[in-house]
């Protein structure tokens, strides 16, 4: 520990070998309980920002929260913050977390992983007789997911000091034609004005940033896709009668547009370009890369070094295998990366169920869970002191 953090040898020490231990039945219990806070039947899992739902699983992961320790606060939107404060708390806290919404008939390890996982790891902390020397935040970002604004990371991209966003948000509305504002404010939030800018994060706020995720392909995938959503709309008539030239198909509309995605990404001459298409008159396009030239939207951003170090010490300290790869998902981590150093870090599948995300078969097994939340433990712990 010493090695890594430069302080002397009366820094406070744990053993990570006698006293590492995750509650991994408390961790999966309330993993299972928080996924019965969802609008669909198990094992799906639906919780849609602002929804009663949500609001109770807010209520839940509070709770746990402050049953931990932690001090809480929330913030306009709903990001939710459970602070342990450090010996010097005047230094920059290091932060983790994810998210807890669920886009509809989802699984229920996405994001909950790296929220009650990062509890967990403050537990085990605690449990190890650890002192932070900077504070350490757990971080439960308000919809990760686009569900119901179609916008992606919202409460992380404000932190981040999103002035667009921000402003766009006082004409945003969902499917229902309900605003964001009232959303917010039936959910307890945004009560004084339309004004977000208190959400936004000063510069330099946390030292550093990590997130524990479960695994989301064969290939965890690349820090920012490029999405566009596109109603299709056709003319009806007679399935004999009307002729071809005076068709109007959305069917075939979108078929083309399918194509299209699937031609762009081909035409990269890289194998790490991707491209997905989701279809039901409403198509969902979304193309990837680790290169933002080829897929340009919003930038990528690379894992801090430092942070990485950390991470590769604290799985050989634990006897843990580790591999470096890229994620090609969103996450939190992105917009937090335009603010402090960050990283990412991830439990791996069990194998039989590789590949599954968003989907009431995802899934990850509890060893492999423990191991991630040890992982993130150590590396918090070392960046504490750091």
């Amino acid at each position: 520990m010493e090695d890594f953090s430069g302080y002397p040898i009366h820094e406070p020490r744990f053993s990570t070998s006698t006293s590492f231990s995750v509650d991994t039945e408390n961790l999966q219990r309330r993993i299972d309980e928080l996924s019965r806070y969802s609008d669909t039947p198990a094992p799906s899992v639906t919780r849609i920002l602002y929804s009663q739902k949500d609001v109770l699983a807010r209520r839940f992961i509070k709770s746990i929260m402050a049953s931990s320790g932690l001090s809480v606060r929330e913030d306009a939107v709903g990001n939710i913050f459970g602070r342990w404060d450090g010996h010097e708390p005047e230094l920059t806290a290091v932060a983790t977390g994810s998210h807890i919404d669920a886009i509809p008939y989802s699984g229920k390890y996405d994001g909950v992983v790296g929220v009650l996982g990062a509890i967990e790891a403050i537990n085990v902390l605690r449990r190890s007789d650890f002192k932070p020397k900077r504070s350490l935040e757990v971080i439960m970002f308000t919809s990760e997911e686009p569900t119901r604004f179609g916008i992606s990371c919202l409460g992380s991209r404000l932190l981040a000091g999103n002035d667009a966003l921000a402003n766009a948000l006082k004409g945003t509305v969902d499917g229902q034609s309900i605003s964001f504002f009232d959303a917010a404010r039936s959910a307890g939030y945004a009560t004084d004005q339309d004004d977000l800018s208190s959400v936004f994060l000063k510069k330099g706020s946390y030292s550093a940033f990590i997130e524990l995720h479960i695994e989301q392909g064969p290939l965890l995938e690349e820090e920012a896709p490029a999405s566009i959503k596109v109603d299709f709309e056709g003319n009806g008539g007679h399935a004999g009668a009307v002729l071809m030239p005076y068709r109007n198909d959305a069917g075939l509309a979108a078929a083309e547009l399918a194509l299209t995605v699937e031609k762009h990404v081909l035409e990269s001459g890289s194998i790490d370009t991707v491209g997905t298409v989701e279809s039901s008159l409403l198509i969902l396009a979304d193309t990837r890369d680790i290169d933002e030239k080829r897929r340009n939207n919003d930038p990528p951003a690379l894992s801090d070094a430092s942070i990485v170090k950390a991470m590769e010490a604290a799985s050989k300290e634990l006897n843990l295998n580790h591999k470096l790869m890229i994620s090609r998902a969103y996450h939190d981590s992105l917009s937090m990366a335009r603010k402090v150093t960050f990283s990412q870090s991830y439990p791996l599948k069990d194998k039989k169920c590789e590949g599954y995300s968003h989907k009431p078969e995802e899934f990850s097994t509890t060893g492999d869970i423990a191991n991630g939340v040890k992982v993130l433990a150590l590396t918090l712990a070392k960046l504490s002191l750091a």
